[in-house]
């Protein structure tokens, strides 16, 4: 699966892009027809804490897969999405099934 990190709205340390990478590479085992995994991590104009934004599109042949979750911290809303993510995957398989 290609993973590809999108961070618009500022300059992402190694440490969170490896945390990231790290995350989207545990969905490739869920099912070998995902092909590519675009996340974006963006800053939410807003005045609450939770203005971490992790955004996940998964490109499947067919259908794509997408969650967005907001954080106080992006590992969070990364762990977050990733779990949301899983349990799409999840509902999708046996939908095909």
């Amino acid at each position: 699966m290609k993973i590809t990190i999108q961070t618009p709205d500022f300059k992402a340390n190694q440490k969170l892009l490896g945390f990231v990478n790290a995350r989207m590479q545990k969905l490739d085992h869920l099912n070998p027809r995902i092909l590519e995994g675009r996340v974006c991590l963006k800053l939410d104009k807003s005045s609450t804490r939770d203005n971490k934004v992790c955004e996940i599109r998964l490109v499947i042949p067919g259908n794509d897969l997408f969650v967005e979750q907001k954080s106080h911290s992006f590992e969070i809303a990364t762990t977050q999405a990733v779990d949301a993510i899983k349990q799409k995957i999840v509902k999708w398989k046996e939908k095909l099934e």
